[in-house]
């Protein structure tokens, strides 16, 4: 328990140091302490807290609920992966009521700041007609998007679309 402390508080110190969002001198962060920072509206510190209780890693127990609940504040702080995460539980259930329009709605937050994965989602669910209507001209420029910003992926779905004729 003690050395999945530690990993965590390294993890978050890291973070930290790269975003300017915790202090280095913090060094060592009990999760009491991480869950202060996200109280107080650390989304670096929320989105940690969302992980550790997504995975039940870092002496978190697994919990979708409080997962939902830590990616859902740090998104609706403008904290891309976390609207994307967010958006990906509404879509499955996980944590929270299935709600397709929320899901469409955080994605489309996430896409906004050109985040592949979430660009990716949206291409699948156009693409499925999961929670919209099946459209494969809108999946195909999601997935164009998700490609132009890295994800392969938005690539191989891109390209078999247009083999298809889309």
């Amino acid at each position: 328990m003690k050395l999945q402390k530690s990993i965590f508080a390294i993890r978050l110190m890291f973070l930290g140091f790269l975003f300017s969002t915790i202090p280095v001198s913090a060094a060592v962060l009990t999760i009491q302490q991480v869950i202060e920072l996200a109280e107080n509206g650390n989304t670096m510190a929320q989105a940690s807290l969302g992980s550790g209780y997504g995975l039940g890693r870092d002496g978190l127990s697994k919990d979708e609920a409080k997962s939902f609940y830590w990616f859902n504040r740090a998104a609706e702080q403008g904290h891309a992966s976390s609207q994307y995460l967010t958006g990906f539980n509404y879509r499955d259930g996980s944590g929270v009521r299935q709600d397709y329009q929320k899901a469409l709605y955080w994605l489309k937050k996430s896409s906004d700041q050109r985040y592949a994965p979430a660009q990716f989602s949206l291409g699948v669910m156009y693409n499925s007609g999961e929670g919209v209507r099946q459209n494969k001209s809108t999946a195909k420029e999601w997935f164009g998007k998700a490609c132009d910003n890295g994800a392969q992926e938005g690539c191989d779905s891109y390209r078999r679309l247009n083999e298809r004729g889309y």
